[in-house]
Order: C-alpha cells, then sequence, then structure tokens
C-alpha cells in the first residue's frame, strides 16, 4: 500500500547456536554472527550499545530523542 517500513536488528551478546536452524533474511549461505564475537569479548554492555545508536542516529539524522 505504499508504504514501507525499515529496521535492524543487532546482535551483541547472544547464543548463535539458535541461528542454525533459521534461514535468516532468506540469504542463503550467509551466516549470522554477533558484536561479542567480533570484536573477541566475553560480553558487552548493551546499554553502552544503545546510547551509541542513538548518538549516531540523531547525528546522522539531525534529530533528538528523549
Amino acid at each position: 500500500r505504499w508504504v514501507t517500513m525499515h529496521g535492524f536488528a543487532l546482535n551483541v551478546n547472544i547464543d548463535l547456536d539458535f541461528f542454525k536452524f533459521i534461514n535468516p533474511c532468506g540469504l542463503v549461505n550467509s551466516d549470522v554472527t554477533s558484536m561479542n564475537k567480533e570484536l573477541n569479548q566475553d560480553k558487552i554492555n548493551v546499554n553502552e550499545v544503545k546510547g551509541d545508536i542513538k548518538q549516531n542516529f540523531q547525528n546522522i539524522f539531525g534529530c533528538n530523542f528523549i
């Protein structure tokens, strides 16, 4: 109906074993990863990630969130 919605998922600290049973976004031969895996860290502070995403979104799109 001429309306589109977009979003994104960001895996921060997640058990990636669950993704062995799905085909994410219909992509063939594509792996799912997470921030803690890519950064080789045991646990990442999710609240810090949220704050960084919010700040960068505001900077890029010139908007402010409460």
